[in-house]
């Protein structure tokens, strides 16, 4: 493919070292995307926008300036060039600790995702086709109960970068993206409603759809959550049980629990007024934080990914960080302003929204190391507790420490075996609790996207969370009011 605006960034670190800058960064930033949505198998909406610009940071007088700009000429790349410079010449002087970064070996590289089908070679018709379909088959699934709602979304983005700093890096990317949304309503009203959103995303084009299947699971979907409201019972609250987590709950747990409170930008205080702080602490790594089963892995190299990168935006190769091991704190998630700071090597978590904004640390694919039983293995080892295999809504609080989940498909479980269905189960407790409890996790690792949410202005990124099932001892559970 053509590259386009290389001159631009190059021409952007060459004009911020002759103004004096001990570092330059540019980068040509490219967003386009497109969206249907729809209600009942109706659209009720359809969008396209493109942000495209070169954003610029500098280290001058050791303190940082950024300024972006989406007028691509050389003036006006110039023009961002010398605000950013003078943006940080006015804050050295207000500086207590002049702003370093960590010397790494950049990556001087071209890559892409490749698209089996292309999202050109997908039609507007084809797309309603698929959604008219997806809630004909919905709707008709259930007889009692009724499907009041099922809104859905298609998604496509292609994002395209091209980095260079005057540290010798010089990166061209290109990441096209697939996601399908829902949210759906089961009512029934004399017995309750239920609730489900969820979405799926990854990098690549619509041979995704046909992975994901999401017309052959829903159907089914949406008859378990009738036969929840029609016949699930209170889930046992009196005493501990043994509890077998679903890996939809395990990967929001790790995202929010883990890779959150180990960003190091966060850890040092720099998200205390925005997103919230970190219960991890400078000195904490080596910290026994769980059990010997607990690792908790982060890696943006998985293909097909959501949050698929092979270098991030300061042009450091990107490889799996190992943020718990074997149930202790191992790293943090780091820039190379962080590492600096640290004392270690960046491990490439530096991610911008777009042009307009600065690469701050962020997750990629946050997961649970699989451990090496079955599933049924997990549940045979339990003897009265409850399965939680998803859930309807969580919440934890801004120092990552305390969370709550409250199930959507749960059954109890007798004996090593599953029984009747269990309705709103809750599962409420410290984030060392939870990783302390684990006592086995089974072979089988799930992923699920999100778009994960930092910074001020507030920055989404495309990201997945994941892991295996995994099965916790001794934990009381509350119930949904």
């Amino acid at each position: 493919m053509t590259w386009k605006y290389e001159d631009l960034v190059l021409l952007a670190v060459e004009k911020g070292s002759s103004l004096g800058a001990q570092y330059v960064e540019a980068r040509y930033h490219k967003h386009s995307r497109s969206s249907l949505a729809a209600r009942n198998g109706e659209i009720i909406g359809a969008e396209s926008s493109v942000s495209e610009g070169v954003a610029v940071r500098v280290i001058a007088g050791g303190a940082l300036g950024f300024a972006s700009t989406n007028v691509l000429t050389r003036e006006g790349v110039q023009d961002a060039v010398q605000k950013a410079v003078r943006k940080a010449q006015a804050h050295s002087k207000l500086m207590k600790n002049p702003v370093e970064y960590s010397h790494e070996r950049l990556g001087r590289a071209t890559y892409e995702v490749n698209e089996l089908v292309p999202f050109e070679n997908t039609s507007v018709e084809e797309k309603v086709s698929y959604i008219k379909d997806l809630w004909k088959q919905v709707s008709s699934s259930i007889s009692t109960a009724r499907v009041a709602t099922l809104t859905t979304w298609i998604g496509e983005s292609l994002e395209e970068k091209v980095i260079a700093n005057s540290d010798g890096a010089f990166i061209r990317s290109r990441i096209p993206r697939l996601s399908l949304g829902y949210n759906i309503v089961v009512t029934l009203p004399s017995k309750g409603t239920i609730q489900r959103f969820f979405s799926h995303a990854g990098s690549g084009g619509y041979e995704l759809l046909k992975k994901w299947n999401v017309i052959g699971y829903l159907p089914e979907d949406t008859r378990k959550f009738e036969q929840i409201i029609l016949e699930a019972k209170s889930p046992p609250t009196d005493k501990p049980v043994d509890v077998v987590v679903g890996s939809e709950i395990v990967g929001l747990m790790v995202h929010e629990s883990s890779g959150h409170p180990s960003e190091a930008d966060r850890i040092l205080g720099r998200e205390a007024a925005q997103a919230g702080k970190s219960f991890i602490k400078p000195n904490m790594i080596g910290e026994r934080i769980g059990s010997e089963y607990a690792t908790v892995i982060d890696d943006p190299t998985i293909p097909g990914s959501n949050g698929f990168y092979l270098y991030d935006d300061e042009g450091v190769p990107a490889r799996p960080r190992y943020l718990y091991k074997e149930g202790k704190i191992n790293e943090f998630l780091h820039n190379r302003w962080t590492a600096k700071v640290f004392g270690v090597s960046s491990n490439a978590a530096a991610r911008a929204m777009n042009y307009e904004s600065e690469p701050i640390i962020r997750m990629a694919n946050t997961y649970f190391k699989p451990g090496d039983h079955t599933f049924e293995e997990l549940v045979e080892g339990v003897k009265f507790g409850v399965y939680i295999k998803s859930y309807m809504e969580w919440n934890i609080d801004d120092e990552r420490w305390s969370q709550r989940y409250g199930g959507l498909e749960a059954y109890l479980i007798e004996n090593g075996e599953l029984r009747h269905l269990v309705k709103n189960p809750v599962l409420e407790l410290t984030t060392k609790t939870f990783y302390s409890s684990v006592d086995a996790a089974d072979k089988n690792l799930e992923f699920y996207a999100g778009t994960c949410g930092k910074g001020e202005p507030m920055q989404g990124v495309p990201v997945w969370f994941g892991g295996p099932n995994v099965r916790i001892r001794n934990v009381l559970l509350r119930v949904i009011a």
